[in-house]
């Protein structure tokens, strides 16, 4: 398909049994999985909700080396990174994920965060603020 918006084009077959309907998209490659982009000034399509099990991953260490450093479990996170077996730096920004505001949170449980919503953003500095936080979101 071509990236110019076009509209949709109907053709009938001859003997009236078939109907035919196309409909220009672009398809998107990111993060492994294709993205489907409808043309400017239509309405977004989306698929079902779908859990990115990378994210949700990413969420639920987080909240788990938190409560880890919290029970006194391990001293600093440091000492996690090096049991973990992962860079102290790692560690740091995976914990960052743990002041989402909860709906961001949530809406990463149930799949319904943004389409281009990506951990390696998440793990980027966030502002603390949930409103700015939605923003960028």
């Amino acid at each position: 398909m071509t990236d110019e918006a076009e509209s949709p084009m109907i053709s009938i077959s001859r003997d009236e049994r078939t109907v035919t309907v196309r409909i220009p998209v672009r398809f998107r490659q990111r993060a492994g999985r294709k993205q489907i982009l409808t043309p400017p000034g239509s309405i977004p399509w989306s698929p079902a909700p779908r859990v990115d099990a990378s994210l949700l991953k990413a969420v639920v260490r987080a909240h788990r080396w938190r409560e880890m450093l919290e029970r006194g479990e391990y001293a600093s996170a440091a000492e996690l990174a090096k049991a973990e077996r992962v860079n102290d730096s790692y560690v740091s920004r995976i914990l960052r994920l743990t002041l989402l505001a909860p709906d961001i949170i949530e809406a990463i449980v149930d799949g319904r965060q943004p389409p281009t919503m990506q951990v390696d953003d998440l793990l980027k500095p966030l502002p603390t603020e949930w409103m700015q936080q939605r923003l960028l979101a």
